[in-house]
């Protein structure tokens, strides 16, 4: 009987569940793992959001050590009171409320650029739904980029008048992208004042401790540290970001418990200036002079757009945590407790913070103080690097040395050249003004300066990006532009106070990037307009009337459709060219990032006899260009795939159309190194293979030395070889094979030395642009070659002359 038990369980287990239990099974299991993946979403914000309190908010942590300072200057000394001051925390923090709080957080934050922030992130945005941007290199084929589509693809048909009517328009545009840049100045503004006005306000807590040291000598000690930290940019950020999150975690602790001490035990009725009431009443009090003195008001939410412009090292939602849960709460509660110091302790208002911090913890305050100090400078000046490369890679800065300090860590970079430049600036401001509130009003402008830019700029996002009626984006524009209009002409009072000096630097930055972008962009037209006609091409035969020689020339350019004039000065010139001729132009498209995928765009100019080819390499605005020295293994097997790929697809190939140039194909790098078109095979790559490769006895001698003095740039060599393949197509066999044999003679980089000058009919401010503003820059900065990693030993420059 047991046995027969036993049998009959047995064969009840192995009958197959019934579809319901199926069913049920099948959603336990999709709710266990979308719980999981809940969990693991939950906590990766979490973690996020505490690091992004070390990158984001050290900066705006640091207010409440000059803030009440920066208030009670000028006339308002007149109004030193308990009710002034609880009208003054009032202001602080509604002001704290809807700009960082409403806008930037709940509003702002949702208009990234596939995660990235920052006044060029809403450029780049309207740039791409609306033609907005003034260099005219883009093509259809950047649309199909995965990073460029955002939002619906219609068009709202209430902003059509208003998009032709800037679209129609260059000045229109030309305002726009003079806004842009103007937010991009005032931001590398910030980069000059905030280490100065943190690191000296910070710094003044030894003085109020210790009588006998002098204002020289905290300022001497505030030098010092800048100095420091401006020497240690090389390193990166990311060696000693694991403590900024600590810093900036026990400042912020430190600072909601001591305004929560002081709070209760000074004057808890300080509680009541939340009301707005108060507001109205400091005004009726102080009058005129309470307006000028909403120039120390917005110090409280110095730092707030760093929420934006940092987004892409973190999200949204990691923000939307970490400042209404624990930043704005600490902020809150430290300015009402040092309100509640300051109502029962008048004379204390010229040292508030210090003041109000008790005895016993006096001195590990001051200490975490000077170190979140140092941890906000940072985090303005990595982001002004930021802001350089962003503006270089739009055409809008100057050719500068860009050094990636993180392999892990997308966007840590280091500008060499910018940060010896902040650094003599900024201790120029140190010890020129020698005084928070001077520095205070300069910084106050720079700040409200790009939060109202970014506010204009929201508006447009609202209209052409998020396709929303005119009539929602009045209402946003009315309630933060007239707030930050309001304190915006309140510093502008400030101006001979100080705040002189934002606009001073803003304006030489922006001379420099609208003088840069102005000459690129005649360059880029002359070429445009000078193009080399196709049919003179095609009159001159696949030998182009010259000697073909072994090898392959990559002539480099910045058009993106046509061929350059500098190939026809080239063949003039010289009697012989190489056997394959690629024409490379690297441009920046108005996304990011731009996937490896999706990097290379390939395509033939002339009928296939020519072997000429053309290949767009595009990069995202914040993408770094790095040396992997692959670059040439990669287009050969890109041409190869397309090669290929022309054979199998008839809508590439070029006889069905009488037109020789404009079909691209995206070439993915994944794909090509998957593919079986080419065979690679790798060598070291030595003095002895270089010279076996090389047909000049002068160039072997050349190579070997450079490879000497360059031990680091001795890589492994890429042999490429054609597959057993009896089905390929003859035609494309001796292609790849020709190929191949040019890629074994060597590769020659040719590019154009330009020099451009304005016409002798153009007006007195073009020939001060173009003659010495733009030929001053272009002969200071890096050159073209340098920044495309071009090795020396391989480039041939021609020299051309530009009349714009």
């Amino acid at each position: 009987m047991h046995r027969v038990d036993i049998d009959h369980e047995r064969d009840a287990m192995e009958q197959p569940p019934s579809p319901a239990a199926e069913q049920t099974q099948l959603e336990s299991r999709k709710g266990t793992l979308a719980s999981k993946f809940m969990l693991v979403n939950i906590s990766s914000n979490l973690l996020l959001a505490y690091q992004s309190l070390g990158v984001v908010y050290g900066d705006l942590s640091t207010s409440p050590l000059y803030v009440y300072r920066s208030i009670f200057v000028g006339k308002l000394q007149n109004y030193q009171t308990s009710e002034a001051i609880f009208g003054a925390f009032s202001l602080i923090f509604w002001t704290i409320t809807l700009i960082p709080l409403l806008k930037y957080v709940f509003v702002v934050l949702s208009a990234d650029d596939n995660g990235e922030g920052g006044t060029f992130a809403l450029y780049s945005l309207l740039c791409r739904h609306a033609k907005f941007s003034l260099l005219p290199n883009q093509q259809a084929a950047d649309e199909e980029l995965s990073a460029y589509k955002y939002g619906s693809s219609g068009q709202s048909t209430s902003c059509l008048p208003l998009k032709r009517f800037l679209e129609k328009h260059k000045k229109s545009r030309t305002i726009l992208l003079i806004v842009v840049l103007l937010g991009a100045c005032m931001v590398i503004g910030d980069g000059v004042l905030t280490p100065a006005m943190s690191v000296i306000s910070s710094m003044s807590g030894i003085q109020a401790a210790t009588e006998h040291l002098s204002h020289g000598g905290v300022l001497i000690l505030s030098c010092i540290i800048l100095v420091g930290l401006f020497a240690l940019q090389h390193s990166g950020t990311h060696r000693v970001g694991f403590l900024f999150a600590p810093i900036v975690t026990i400042w912020l602790i430190s600072i909601f418990l001591i305004g929560l001490y002081n709070t209760i035990f000074w004057n808890p009725k300080i509680v009541s200036a939340l009301s707005p009431y108060y507001i109205v009443k400091f005004f009726k009090e102080t009058g005129k002079d309470g307006w000028v003195s909403l120039g120390g008001v917005l110090l409280s939410i110095a730092g707030s757009e760093a929420m934006f412009a940092d987004l892409g090292h973190f999200t949204a939602t990691s923000m939307r945590i970490a400042f209404p849960f624990f930043v704005y709460p600490c902020l809150v509660v430290q300015y009402m407790g040092q309100a509640a110091f300051l109502s029962k302790n008048i004379d204390s208002i010229p040292n508030s913070f210090y003041n109000s911090v008790p005895d016993s913890v006096y001195w590990p305050v001051f200490v975490i103080a000077t170190l979140s100090a140092i941890v906000g400078s940072q985090a303005v000046i990595t982001a002004t690097f930021s802001i350089v490369k962003q503006c270089n890679a739009l055409g809008c800065f100057p050719r500068v040395k860009i050094v990636h300090t993180s392999k892990h860590i997308k966007g840590q970079i280091y500008v060499p050249e910018i940060n010896w430049i902040l650094m003599i600036l900024t201790l120029a401001v140190a010890v020129g003004f020698q005084d928070t509130t001077l520095i205070g009003n300069a910084y106050g402008l720079a700040c409200m300066t790009v939060m109202f830019i970014t506010t204009f700029l929201m508006v447009l996002v609202i209209i052409f990006v998020w396709q929303k009626s005119v009539a929602l984006a009045i209402p946003f524009l009315l309630l933060f532009g007239l707030i930050e209009g309001i304190y915006l002409s309140s510093a502008f009072i400030k101006i001979p106070q100080g705040g002189w000096v934002s606009l001073v630097l803003s304006f030489a930055f922006l001379t420099i990037m609208f003088v840069w972008h102005y000459g690129t962009r005649k360059k880029y037209n002359f070429d445009l307009h000078n193009k080399v006609p196709l049919k003179w091409l095609l009159g001159l035969g696949p030998s182009l009337g010259i000697v073909r020689v072994p090898g392959i020339g990559l002539i480099y350019s910045e058009l993106a459709t046509g061929i350059p004039s500098i190939f026809s000065h080239f063949v003039t010139n010289l009697p012989a060219f190489h056997t394959v001729m690629v024409f490379v132009c690297v441009k920046s498209v108005p996304v990011p990032f731009v996937p490896p995928e999706e990097r290379f765009l390939i395509g033939r100019i002339c009928p296939r006899p020519y072997r000429m080819y053309r290949c767009i390499v595009r990069y995202g605005y914040k993408d770094i260009q790095r040396d992997n020295g692959n670059f040439e293994d990669l287009l050969i097997q890109s041409i190869a795939e397309f090669i290929q790929m022309e054979a199998v697809e008839p809508q590439l190939s070029s006889s069905e159309s009488p037109s020789f140039d404009g079909r691209m194909a995206v070439i993915s790098t994944r794909s090509v190194q998957s593919s079986s078109t080419l065979l690679v095979s790798e060598e070291d790559f030595g003095i002895s293979n270089s010279i076996q490769s090389s047909k000049s006895l002068t160039l072997q001698s050349l190579r070997s030395a450079g490879d000497d003095e360059n031990p680091q740039m001795r890589r492994r060599r890429v042999r490429f070889r054609l597959p057993e393949n009896p089905g390929m197509d003859p035609a494309v066999r001796d292609e790849l094979s020709d190929l191949i044999d040019a890629k074994e003679a060597g590769v020659a980089y040719i590019m154009g030395h330009s020099y451009v000058k304005a016409r002798r009919s153009a007006s007195f401010m073009k020939k001060l642009v173009i003659d010495i503003g733009y030929s001053f820059l272009r002969k200071n900065c890096r050159g073209p070659a340098v920044a495309l990693n071009i090795p020396h030993i391989s480039l041939i420059e021609v020299g051309m002359i530009y009349y714009v």
